[in-house]
């Protein structure tokens, strides 16, 4: 019994196979679209996937805690004499000053992130030189060596020379060496960075001494990193405490934003196919009818006729779910996801040149499924049950 079954399967499918190539012009048209559609939503989970798993690959080794001082809800340099208040607080490895902030460039009407710290100071400084396709981080007593970004190195046309010069909130000019290039690896988060000592970036904003703009906090015990800064809101009221799984979520939550609002807009495309589809299976042509009707004349029963529309249609959908997911894929990965990169890269002049690699988990495919395949299989099947209920005797005289 169940042999006669499965070969009645096949010969459904195999004539399933010859209508689609009966109406091929009408099947490739619907075929091409479809995979449009699931290209455009595959590629915004992919590229989202991959940009928050990089961010939190290069977030790995930043700070446990970052000390911010508010005043009216906005932030404002922080005194170094607050090292001392956090002296006291058990499971404080070592707290590191930072200085950072963003240079308008006039000229080129880019902004440059600015950050300056004493690497000496940092437990994983020494691990930095990692991230650096050449050349090496400046050392403590190096003045006015500076690493870049590799949009930076763009920007400022350093092809052929290491130094350069911008200007002081007087608009008199400091000048920088370029000591190394951050790699390409890390542009997430590096692409627009130049990162000089603690003195340079005093210098070039014009703080005050006794002044930075954060602190950077390393516990001895990551696990404790939540009570750690407890303590340090009971001890410091008037300081923001930031932890690193607060800043990891919070790129999380930018990435999946933007990437919800044009999977929204994307949703207005689905919709519209899926009309499109009810439309086409909905208003069948005499030639359909007809041929309905003779299957019928011929003993074919309705569960039959829905049988070829079922595998119509998940043969057109399988296709063009692996047409649309691999081409999502190649768009992702070696175009780094061109067509979507200004809504997902923000504002920024200076944008990175990203090198992706989305993973692929049964969920998102089985997310992409559930919006594509399925209203396309009710927008096809349901009308095709309702042109298979009408009598043949009808049909053919229609």
């Amino acid at each position: 019994m169940a042999q006669r079954n499965l070969e009645k399967q096949l010969n459904i499918l195999d004539y399933a196979l010859s209508s689609l190539w009966r109406r091929r012009l009408k099947s490739l048209s619907l075929l091409l679209v479809f995979a449009a559609v699931i290209f455009l939503l595959a590629s915004f989970q992919m590229v989202t996937q991959a940009l928050t798993d990089k961010a939190r690959q290069v977030l790995v080794y930043t700070p446990e805690i970052t000390l911010q001082k508010m005043s009216v809800g906005r932030q404002e340099a922080i005194p170094l004499a607050y090292r001392e208040q956090l002296a006291g607080i058990f499971g404080i490895r070592r707290v590191v000053p930072r200085i950072w902030g963003y240079y308008f460039d006039e000229v080129r009407l880019a902004n440059y992130t600015v950050m300056g710290m004493e690497l000496g100071e940092m437990p994983e400084g020494a691990r930095l030189d990692t991230t650096l396709s050449g050349g090496a981080m400046p050392g403590t007593d190096e003045r006015g060596r500076v690493v870049i970004g590799q949009s930076i190195k763009k920007a400022l046309a350093l092809e052929g020379r290491t130094t350069f010069s911008l200007f002081r909130p007087d608009l008199s000019l400091t000048s920088f060496e370029v000591s190394g290039e951050f790699s390409p690896d890390t542009d997430i988060m590096t692409n627009d960075l130049i990162v000089m000592g603690l003195a340079e970036a005093r210098d070039l904003f014009a703080i005050p001494a006794g002044l930075v703009t954060d602190l950077c906090v390393y516990v001895a015990n990551p696990t404790e990193i939540e009570t750690i800064a407890k303590k340090i809101s009971a001890t410091l009221p008037s300081v923001r405490v930031l932890t690193r799984p607060q800043i990891q979520k919070t790129y999380q939550v930018v990435f999946g934003w933007r990437s919800g609002f044009g999977s929204i807009c994307l949703l207005t495309a689905l919709a519209a196919f899926v009309i499109l589809a009810w439309d086409k299976a909905s208003g069948l042509s005499p030639e359909e009818r007809r041929e309905i009707a003779i299957l019928k004349v011929l003993g074919w029963e309705t569960s039959d006729i829905l049988a070829v529309r079922f595998w119509e249609s998940v043969l057109v959908s399988g296709l063009a779910c692996l047409a649309g997911m691999t081409a999502a894929y190649i768009h992702v990965v070696y175009f780094a996801a061109a067509l979507f990169r200004p809504v997902l890269m923000g504002w920024s002049v200076l944008r990175p040149e990203l090198h992706l690699a989305p993973r692929i988990e049964v969920g998102n495919i089985l997310l992409i499924l559930a919006f594509t395949v399925l209203p396309y299989l009710a927008a096809t099947v349901i009308p095709a049950w309702r042109s298979a209920t009408v009598p043949a005797d009808s049909a053919l005289g229609g």
